[in-house]
């Protein structure tokens, strides 16, 4: 059987190093190949500390541990939705990116029953830990393993702290302070025991997993075990929460699908008298009010914040289709992506054919939602 590290690194790629170091010392299965988790910032830290400087070559040979199959290639860096690599991991589209990239790695990873994979949690963003580690649970098999590695606090952040060394070797202290002898570093290496979900989850939704995004396949989960549930719309937050996930909308896009929703079984014909008629407008920017008053927002309809609060309605002009099926189409993507599809199409805006006309409705059971401040 192959035996693979898996690691998450981020600004400090000692983390492998001391990895690799504990892993030898505890007698476990040393890895025939290493692969390694990182955004493009954290890229160029990590190759020229183990490859440049030789760090990596070094441990291998001081403690004459096996050749490991470990090169630029096999640096993974986390990729976006159109395939460029993310340079930082701090906003949330890129938190996003993050745990989408991690859980494909690991799903791909354990589709060979002849690879074990040893999970090193120890380098990298807490976020990033957290989804490794959830990825581990959904798809870990009785093989794989999960670890963090602990060094001496004397030793952590030094930066030309690598690994202990056989020899002593004084280099500076944390933060610059004093000296320290790597030589007398403690490295422990701490086994995790996780949940492994993989035997409980339909081997069909399991197979689904492998494109869908993390929150799908967590959305996925929940609705797998609670066919029954509720969506809740919450107006400050501009939030809409369904089986574990919250959908983020903007104030436009969130006041327009709380209006549609309160048409409830008519939602909006759109006809050829649609674009003249004022009354959809006035009805859409009342609700806006309740969230933001862009002025963008409201010259769409031919008006401002100050007339419009004024009930100066004289210049108002109709929604036409060219706010409206934009608008309904964004709505419906940002749904799909963070949904599965059993759930996202409950929620979505339909546009249903009738003769020349369409009528644009949300089918949700009222019943099941709950609209809170």
């Amino acid at each position: 059987m192959k035996n693979i590290l898996l690691a998450t690194t981020g600004t400090s790629p000692q983390v492998l190093t001391e990895t690799l170091f504990a892993i030898h010392k505890s007698g476990r299965s040393f890895p025939d190949e290493i692969y390694v988790i990182t955004t493009k910032s954290s890229k160029t830290i990590l190759v020229n500390g183990l490859f440049r400087d030789g760090h990596f070559q070094a441990l291998l040979n001081e403690y004459d541990m096996p050749a490991v199959k470990f090169d630029e290639s096999h640096i993974w860096l986390i990729e976006d939705d159109k395939g460029q690599s993310i340079d930082d991991a701090k906003s949330i589209d890129d938190q996003t990116y993050m745990a989408d990239f991690i859980t494909h790695k690991v799903y791909e990873l354990t589709q060979d029953d002849n690879v074990a994979i040893h999970a090193s949690l120890a380098g990298g963003r807490k976020t990033m830990a957290f989804y490794f580690g959830y990825a581990m649970s959904l798809f870990g098999r009785d093989q794989d393993t999960l670890s963090h590695v602990f060094v001496d606090d004397e030793f952590e952040f030094v930066r030309d702290f690598w690994y202990p060394t056989k020899q002593s070797k004084w280099v500076a202290g944390k933060n610059g302070q004093g000296e320290v002898d790597v030589s007398k570093a403690t490295i422990t290496l701490a086994e995790i025991p996780f949940v492994r979900m993989r035997r409980s989850v339909d081997p069909s939704l399991l197979s689904s997993m492998s494109t869908s995004s993390f929150s799908q396949t967590v959305g996925m989960l929940n609705a797998s075990h609670n066919e029954d549930f509720t969506i809740t719309i919450q107006k400050k937050a501009k939030l809409i929460s369904v089986v574990g996930i919250d959908i983020k909308l903007t104030a436009k896009e969130f006041a327009f699908y709380l209006w549609l929703l309160s048409k409830e079984d008519s939602g909006v014909l759109v006809d050829r008298d649609f674009d003249a008629d004022a009354a959809y407008s006035k009805e859409f920017l009342n609700t806006y009010c309740e969230f933001a008053k862009d002025p963008r927002v409201f010259e769409t309809f031919s008006t401002n914040p100050e007339d419009f609060k004024a009930g100066d309605y004289n210049g108002l002009t109709g929604m036409e289709r060219e706010f409206l099926q934009p608008i309904c189409s964004t709505i419906n993507r940002k749904l799909k992506n963070a949904l599965p599809s059993q759930t996202s199409d409950k929620l979505e805006i339909q546009s249903l054919s009738e003769a020349h006309n369409q009528r644009y409705i949300i089918t949700l059971n009222q019943k099941k939602c709950i609209i809170s401040q």
